[in-house]
C-alpha cells in the first residue's frame, strides 16, 4: 500500500498558516475599529490565537477616518450612497474598509471597483462601473455621511 497519503503519530504538529494581511492602507471607519476590537477579544476568549494575532495586527495598522462633516460633500471612505440604475433600480452601498466588507449586506471595501467608480461623485452626477458582466450607469440620488 502507497504511504503517500497516510499521517504517521509521529509527523509532529500540523503548521497553521498565519492569515494574510493586506499591503493595502487599512483605512477604518470608527465602527470598523470597534468591529476589530470586539473580534479580537472574541478570538482572545476562544483562545483562537491565529485569528487574535491577525486582529491584533489590523488594530495596530489601523488608520480611522472620521466621516465627512460636509452635508454636501463628495462620495468618499465612510459615504453611504443610493443610486438607481437606467431601469431604475435601486442600489445602495456604504464604502468601508476591507474587514467591514460585506457586500450582501451593501458595505463595501473602497477598493472595490465599485467604491472607486462612484468616489469623488456628488448627487445627480452619472456613474460607469465596469463589471465583470458588463458596463452599469448610475445616477446618484443622495449621499449620506456618517
Amino acid at each position: 500500500m502507497s504511504r503517500a497519503f497516510v499521517k504517521d503519530d509521529d509527523d509532529g504538529q500540523e503548521q497553521v498558516l498565519e492569515r494574510p494581511v493586506s499591503t493595502s492602507p487599512n483605512y477604518v471607519t470608527p465602527r470598523g475599529l470597534e468591529l476589530l476590537k470586539k473580534a479580537l477579544s472574541k478570538a482572545e476568549a476562544a483562545g483562537d490565537d491565529r485569528q487574535a494575532r491577525y486582529y491584533d495586527e489590523r488594530i495596530e495598522s489601523a488608520i480611522v477616518v472620521q466621516p465627512n462633516p460636509d452635508p454636501n460633500g463628495g462620495v468618499e471612505f465612510g459615504s453611504t450612497v443610493t443610486a438607481h440604475d437606467v431601469q431604475g433600480k435601486s442600489l445602495r452601498i456604504r464604502i468601508v474598509g476591507e474587514d467591514e466588507a460585506d457586500p450582501l449586506h451593501g458595505s463595501v471595501s473602497w477598493e472595490s471597483p465599485i467604491a472607486r467608480a462612484f468616489s469623488d461623485h456628488h448627487v445627480g452626477d452619472r456613474v460607469v462601473v465596469q463589471r465583470p458582466a458588463g458596463r452599469m450607469e448610475y445616477v446618484i440620488d443622495s449621499i449620506e455621511h456618517e
